[in-house]
C-alpha cells in the first residue's frame, strides 16, 4: 500500500514522491513506457516533474494504462454518445481511490460524518462504471445520515429535505451536475444557510452550454448561497480538486496541476500563462499519474488553478507522438 503518497508535506516531498512513482511506472506500464521511449526520456535523465512524461489522456481509449500485475477490481469508464469510444481507467487497488477522496475532502470540508450528502446525479446514475458515483455512494455511506442518498428525479421530495436540514441548522452538502441543479430552482427558490452546493459540471446535452459566471450566477440566486463549490475529476484520475468559488480550485497534497503549452505539447509553462492542463495524480500508481488532459486552464503562483475550457481535435498541436 502506497500510504507514503497521502502524507505529503511539502513540495520537496512530492517530486521525490513524484520522481519515485515515474519510475515506477516507466517499468511497469508498457504504454507508458513505449510513450516515454519515443520522447528519449529516461529516469535517469529527470530531475524535475517538468521533465517528466505526460501521457496524452486519449490513451485511455485505445490501451489498456496499467502499472501494475494485480486482477482488476474495477474499471471505470467515461460517459459518451451512444457508439463512442469513451476512456477506460483499470483499477487494481479500490483503497486507494477510496483512501484518495476520503482524505481529500477531509482535507477541504472535514469529516464527511458532520454532512448529509444529497446527490443530484441522474445522468451518472443512469449507466455503469462511473467513478463519480462510485465516490459518491461511498460519501453517503460514510456520512451514516440517514437522510443521506440519491434523488433521481424526486426534485420535490429533495427541496423538502433541503428545506428541512437547512432550517434544523444541520450540515448538509447537496452535489449534483449543472443541468439537474438548475431544474430544482427552476421549481423551488431557496434561501439556504448551512447547505454547500457543489457542482460537477456538466449539461450533457440536456440544456444549452453556459460558462461558468453565467452558471454560477443563477445557481447563487436560485439556492440563496454566496458561493457555488465545484469538483475537478475525471474518470482517468483517483484524485479530485475542490473550489470553494468563482471557480478556483486547489488540491490535495499529493495532486498538482501543470499546464503546458498550446503550441508544443512538451514545453511545461510557468505560472499565470492560459495553457493545456496536465495533471500529477500520485493516486494513480498503478495506472499512470502524469496525464496531459484536453481541458485548457491557467495555474496561479500559489498552485491554485481555474479551467478556461476545453482543446478541440483542431487545437491539439506538436502531438505527433501521440500515437503509438
Amino acid at each position: 500500500m502506497q500510504d507514503y503518497l497521502f502524507n505529503i508535506q511539502s513540495n520537496l516531498e512530492f517530486t521525490d514522491s513524484a520522481l519515485a512513482v515515474f519510475k515506477h511506472q516507466f517499468k511497469n506500464n508498457k504504454v507508458y513506457r513505449s510513450f516515454c521511449d519515443l520522447l528519449y526520456v529516461h529516469p535517469s535523465d529527470v530531475t524535475t516533474i517538468e521533465q517528466i512524461p505526460f501521457l496524452p489522456i486519449q490513451f485511455f481509449k485505445s490501451h489498456k494504462i496499467v502499472s501494475s500485475l494485480d486482477e482488476i477490481q474495477e474499471t471505470f469508464s467515461s460517459s459518451g454518445t451512444t457508439g463512442s469510444i469513451t476512456s477506460k481507467h483499470y483499477v487494481t487497488d479500490l483503497t486507494l481511490y477510496e483512501k484518495s477522496y476520503l482524505k481529500g475532502f477531509n482535507h477541504f470540508y472535514g469529516d464527511i460524518e458532520e454532512y448529509t450528502v444529497l446527490a443530484l446525479l441522474p445522468n451518472y446514475l443512469e449507466r455503469q462504471g462511473s467513478s463519480l458515483v462510485y465516490m459518491v455512494d461511498d460519501l453517503i455511506q460514510k456520512s451514516q445520515k440517514p437522510e443521506s442518498g440519491f434523488y433521481l428525479d424526486n426534485l420535490e421530495e429533495l427541496s423538502e429535505m433541503l428545506m428541512k436540514l437547512d432550517s434544523k441548522g444541520e450540515k448538509a452538502l447537496l452535489i449534483g451536475v449543472s443541468f439537474a441543479l438548475l431544474d430544482l430552482i427552476e421549481l423551488q427558490k431557496f434561501s439556504l444557510k448551512n447547505t454547500i452546493i457543489m457542482e460537477t459540471g456538466g449539461m450533457k446535452g440536456r440544456r444549452k452550454e453556459l460558462i461558468r459566471d453565467e452558471l454560477h450566477s443563477i445557481l447563487k440566486k436560485g439556492f440563496g448561497v454566496e458561493q457555488i463549490h465545484s469538483e475537478y475529476g475525471m474518470t482517468e484520475l483517483l484524485s479530485q480538486g475542490y473550489s470553494k468559488g468563482n471557480g478556483v480550485f486547489d488540491c490535495p497534497p499529493w495532486m498538482k496541476i501543470l499546464t503546458r503549452d498550446t503550441e508544443d505539447a512538451l514545453t511545461i509553462q510557468q505560472a499565470g500563462k492560459t495553457g493545456g492542463i496536465n495533471v500529477i495524480d500520485l493516486a494513480n500508481y498503478n495506472s499512470c499519474s502524469f496525464i496531459a488532459t484536453q481541458d485548457l486552464g491557467k495555474v496561479h503562483t500559489n498552485a491554485t488553478f481555474e479551467i478556461i475550457g476545453r482543446f478541440d481535435n483542431s487545437d491539439i498541436r506538436g502531438c505527433n507522438l501521440m500515437v503509438l
